[in-house]
């Protein structure tokens, strides 16, 4: 049985959806941070990290078909110990931590480094790869938390001065990695249930439409435009991020 939500709650819901399958077939799911605060609008954050992680892996599925062959495959390897302790911190301090707490937090981190980006956009030297361990142990964790995992990868990986079309397969397959470690635990907290699965279910097409139309979009944005419009992004995410924490 699908979930007794509102009409409003529904447009909210199908939007966010449709947002975050854009975010995945071609932005690098900066747009996806977006998701949860937004559904959080009408539903709790819960019920909404619930609802939308079945979604993701789904979304996964097409984004790593596309991209699959043209990610830096190091890079992932060494994201792959940080989204495990990411991941499992979330776990254990769930019921503990507040969740205006963690907005406010990751709200301030992407402004201080959205400004950062838009006032130096090229660095002398890419970052060192030993940030990698702390990079995906915050995405874990906020990936967890509110599948705000985009933000503290975004630090890392621009950095490094990937092409825009291997950071986009870089971070879709990592996206898909810590997605499925999440999955067991989020089953585990009663995040995911039959209810939310059903909802999950039924907004496959909703998603499916929007990897699509982001893999059409992302062809038709130039390299400068793209990181123009990562640092956008990242301003919005993080003043959404604020706003709800406040």
């Amino acid at each position: 049985m699908l979930p007794d939500y509102s009409v409003i709650a529904w447009l909210l819901i199908v939007f966010s959806v449709y947002l975050t399958g854009v975010s995945k077939g071609g932005f690098a799911g900066g747009f996806g941070t977006l998701s949860v605060p937004l559904m959080a609008l009408a539903i709790s954050p819960a019920q909404a990290a619930g609802l939308l992680l079945p979604l993701l892996l789904v979304m996964d599925v097409f984004a790593v078909k596309a991209w699959w062959g043209r990610h830096a495959v190091a890079e992932v390897w060494r994201f792959v110990p940080g989204l495990f302790i990411g991941v499992a911190v979330g776990t254990l301090l769930f019921d503990s931590l507040s969740e205006q707490g963690l907005r406010l937090t990751l709200g301030v981190i992407t402004l201080l480094f959205a400004t950062y980006m838009l006032l130096k956009p090229v660095a002398k030297k890419p970052i060192s790869s030993r940030w990698a361990l702390p990079a995906a142990s915050v995405c874990g964790f906020t990936s967890f938390m509110a599948h705000a995992g985009a933000p503290p990868l975004n630090v890392y990986l621009l950095p490094r001065k990937l092409s825009k079309e291997t950071f986009i397969a870089t971070c879709a397959v990592t996206f898909a990695v810590v997605n499925v470690i999440k999955l067991a635990p989020y089953m585990w907290l009663g995040e995911i249930n039959v209810t939310s699965a059903w909802a999950s279910l039924v907004l496959v097409p909703i998603a499916w439409i929007g990897v699509r139309n982001g893999l059409w979009l992302q062809s038709r944005v130039n390299e400068v435009l793209f990181y123009r419009l990562v640092i956008l992004t990242m301003f919005l995410v993080g003043f959404n991020l604020i706003y709800q924490a406040i």
